[in-house]
């Protein structure tokens, strides 16, 4: 009898739980771009970017939107399909670092959440992003795999803020080469 309640109590315990463990939402990831300079935006979907970037197929309102840049599609769809390699190890630390730190609070200006009222939460949004992107792409991440990995349905990208670090391009250039060269050894061998 007492064995008989006792599987019964277990039945009823799995049978409410387990809608609790096996329906765990999905993470967010990024479903479309919104490009915004001034007053002005345009907003692109993440796929409709990932079909342009594997087969080279656009919609209209992406073929307006490449053309404005005036690069040739096959420039773009190197750019987003050039892979990076970096274990998800040395990623981590790497972004969890006091010049990653540097570098996402940078970023963020240009890249963040809809709803970012601070530095902080475009940081954290860019540091799933990176860290995702890179398990998405099994160990190699791309602007592709950085946005899917994004975090939230929307992303911004300024275009201002960008144009205002395309100014201080050496200064960038200089940081990534002391940043690839001597303290990336240093992860790598910690």
């Amino acid at each position: 009898m007492k064995f008989r309640k006792f599987l019964i109590f277990k039945i009823v315990f799995l049978l409410t739980s387990f809608p609790l463990f096996s329906n765990t939402p999905k993470a967010n990831a990024a479903e479309e771009i919104k490009i915004t300079y001034s007053i002005f935006s345009r907003t692109i979907k993440v796929n409709s970017l990932k079909t342009f970037a594997k087969e080279g197929k656009s919609s209209r309102k992406l073929k307006k939107i490449l053309k404005a840049t005036g690069s040739s599609d096959k420039q773009i769809r190197e750019v987003l399909n050039k892979d990076f390699e970096i274990p998800i190890t040395i990623a981590s630390k790497l972004v969890y670092s006091e010049i990653g730190n540097v570098f996402l609070t940078r970023l963020s200006s240009i890249i963040h959440p809809t709803r970012a009222n601070d530095e902080r939460t475009g940081m954290l949004a860019l540091r799933a992003s990176v860290i995702q992107g890179i398990n998405l792409g099994n160990g190699k991440i791309n602007l592709i795999n950085f946005f899917e990995g994004y975090p939230t349905k929307t992303v911004i990208l300024d275009v201002s803020a960008l144009s205002k670090v395309m100014n201080k391009v050496e200064s960038i250039s200089e940081l990534l080469t002391f940043f690839t060269n001597s303290p990336l050894e240093k992860i790598k061998t910690n």
